[in-house]
């Protein structure tokens, strides 16, 4: 029956902006010239990402999703996660210890492999600093024949603001009514005369007092500092080279979350941190790198990127154990050690792209390699267990420090791909995209090769629509090539990576004058290869392990983003979703943690008049289970904000003054993760903001 309705939805979907452009091409109508400051800064009509070419959202045969910087600063968002969750088929998990985790069609995004920046694979095992992004792109589905090894649901890949050769000086700083600050520089031109020579640089400096409340009834806070460069400079008429760097720097108290009890209630109160007050994680981040774009003709060019990421945290944790019975006045165990990580992302590719002519038809040709070199270190010491019960007095830091480990463990590969895509245009209404990827992981005891194929075939109805059927896969390499428990019976029995395949029906429609962009999709993703042990009753071996592991999720998104008129912007999407694990060794037909039958998010802008204008949102997120027994279940909830910018000219500079109010109606509910880690809402918050450009 699920189906049935999702089909119908699809059906109305397709056949309703068909019959909008049947109209339009039927009747006359009178086109008024709008004069005014009309400015459609909530649509974008390309996201590179997904194709890796220029290729438009139109014949872009998968579904993806573009948050833009507008909408970023009208809600004055500080974490990715609070940009994220503009877009229904990314669903919050845990937020514990200063990172955020999500969920995009119901699977995991890993912090390795499930993001990218400038299409880099970027490791985002902390808060990215959005402060120096043009907007995301949200793209959905399996997508390792152009970025190798990624998770089923898809990738996020972040776009950096670029130099300008306009003079750009903006002055930003914004707080809360718990008194968290945020200091922020945005400032661009031509260092030039002849203007070849251009920068972008970013400075934030943020302060973050939280409202949860550490044992010591103290607030948890943060304070982070970034500083960002980006030059470019014209070699010639025809060769840019772009340099980059990044530095960011975060302190924060942990919080490991909060947590449930066997009906999915809250453990006593919403504030409460079980992690001790000197508890902390530090983290200090480095981004550098050079790009290279060369024109080689009118019809081909290259483009070479590279990047080294430099990642170091010191985490001193607490540890808080949750007892399977805890109640509020219960004791508690802690098991505190101090532990330092580094991780080194080296990454560099090369595209070439152009369009060749050939029997009749125009081919949009993608050649392309792309690597990465992986490093992980850590060093780390443990102390005695502590207990404690909320409310008595904070146990002692204990004295321990990661500089006495005399071990380090490591962990490294790399790997390389070489692909190939082809976007063929067969005449006005056909095309069809196709494309392969081969890959290769290095890394000892589980080295891999994989081959990929992708497909595609789109119909333009009209020049303001498509519809298509697409066809793609994704793998993940296990962490080991062989099984290597010598109680198995399959021991020494190779390991292939794990796969996933996609099969998606999608149509995008720009309406209102291509003011508006529509877009609906049907999606089917199997994912496989999943390692499964099972006992077995036999004379020499303990167990069986197999590759028979699955899980599928099926579902339906609608989007539309743009102006709906000259004084009134929107940004929606809808996700329904129906996620299961297959062959499982504990969960078959379970859900997995954090994936809603049902999420939707809406947010929009009104326009007063030149100077005013008000912002209104909703965010809901249906019931979701907090473990994958599916025995605890969160509730569902909506969130509404709403905002106003007031623009004024003072001593000749243009000033925007802003104020928002989140979780207007102090909503109680809970955002993402299990029962032992979950993150409890805030109350209401307000953020007033200013920002002067010059």
């Amino acid at each position: 029956m699920k189906l049935s309705i999702l089909c119908l939805a699809v059906n109305a979907a397709l056949l309703a902006p068909m019959a909008i452009a049947e109209t339009k091409e039927n009747t006359s109508i009178e086109r008024i010239e709008v004069k005014g400051t009309y400015f459609n800064d909530y649509k974008v009509n390309n996201a590179k990402g997904a194709m890796r070419t220029d290729a438009s959202l139109l014949e872009t045969p998968q579904t993806v999703f573009v948050i833009p910087s507008t909408v970023v600063d009208e809600q004055l968002a500080t974490t990715l996660g609070e940009v994220l969750s503009n877009d229904a088929s990314l669903s919050p998990g845990s937020k514990q210890r200063n990172r955020e985790v999500f969920n995009l069609r119901g699977f995991s995004l890993s912090s390795s492999n499930g993001y990218l920046r400038d299409g880099h694979q970027h490791w985002s095992h902390y808060q990215q600093p959005i402060e120096t992004l043009e907007r995301v792109e949200v793209i959905k589905g399996p997508s390792s024949i152009l970025y190798g090894q990624s998770g089923p649901g898809g990738l996020v890949n972040m776009v950096t603001k670029k130099p300008t050769a306009k003079r750009l000086f903006n002055l930003g700083f914004d707080m809360d009514q718990e008194g968290s600050t945020r200091l922020t520089l945005d400032a661009g031109g031509a260092l030039t005369e002849s203007e070849d020579l251009r920068y972008r640089g970013v400075l934030v400096k943020q302060d973050v007092i939280f409202q949860r409340e550490t044992p010591n009834q103290e607030q948890r806070e943060r304070d982070r500092f970034l500083g960002s460069l980006v030059l470019d400079y014209d070699i010639n008429d025809n060769t840019l080279v772009r340099f980059h760097y990044d530095h960011t720097n975060d302190h924060a108290g942990l919080d490991t979350g909060s947590w449930l009890d066997n009906d999915g209630n809250l453990i006593g109160d919403k504030k409460t941190i079980y992690d001790m007050s000197w508890a902390f994680t530090d983290i200090t981040v480095e981004n550098f790198g050079l790009d290279l774009t060369h024109f080689i003709n009118d019809q081909w060019q290259v483009t070479l990127g590279y990047n080294e990421q430099y990642f170091e945290r010191q985490r001193f944790e607490s540890a808080p154990k949750k007892p399977s019975d805890y109640q509020v006045g219960d004791e508690y165990t802690s098991k505190p050690y101090d532990r330092f990580d580094d991780w080194q992302f080296k990454t560099a590719f090369v595209d070439f792209t152009g369009e060749v002519d050939l029997f009749g038809t125009q081919h949009n040709i993608l050649i392309g390699a792309n690597s990465l070199d992986y490093y992980y270190g850590q060093l780390r010491v443990k102390a005695d267990s502590i207990t404690h019960i909320i409310g008595g007095a904070e146990p002692m830091r204990p004295d321990i420090t990661y500089k006495d480990d005399d071990t380090l463990y490591t962990s490294e590969f790399d790997y390389y791909g070489i692909y190939f895509q082809d976007l063929v245009t067969l005449n006005d209404q056909w095309q069809v995209s196709f494309g392969a990827r081969y890959d290769m992981q290095s890394k000892e005891g589980a080295d891999n090769e994989s081959f990929l194929p992708k497909a595609a075939v789109l119909f333009h109805p009209s020049d303001e629509g498509s519809v298509y059927l697409s066809y793609s896969e994704g793998f993940e390499p296990q962490s080991s090539e062989t099984v290597n428990d010598e109680t198995d019976i399959n021991f020494g029995e190779k390991i292939d990576a794990m796969t996933s395949q996609q099969l998606e029906l999608g149509t995008k429609w720009q309406l209102l004058d291509d003011r508006l962009l529509l877009t609906a999709s049907l999606f089917d993703i199997e994912k496989t290869g999943v390692l499964i042990s099972e006992k077995i009753d036999h004379p020499d071996y303990d167990s069986r392990t197999t590759q028979a592991g699955s899980q599928r999720h099926r579902g339906f998104e609608l989007s539309a983003q743009g102006a709906v008129s000259d004084t009134l912007f929107l940004m929606g999407s809808l996700m329904s979703l129906d996620a299961k694990y297959g062959e499982h060794e504990k969960y078959t037909g379970h859900t997995p943690i954090d994936a809603p039958e049902l999420s939707m998010s809406l947010w929009s802008r009104y326009e007063l008049s030149e100077n005013l204008a008000i912002n209104a949102g909703a965010f809901y997120e249906g019931e979701r289970f907090a473990n994958s027994a599916n025995t605890i279940t969160k509730d569902a909830y909506t969130r509404v904000d709403v905002g106003a910018t007031y623009r004024l000219d003072f001593a000749k500079q243009e000033v925007n003054l802003r104020f928002n109010i989140e979780n207007l109606f102090d909503k109680d509910y809970l955002i993402g993760g299990s029962d032992s880690n979950v993150t409890a809402a805030d109350g209401i918050s307000f953020r007033l903001a200013a920002q002067v450009s010059f």
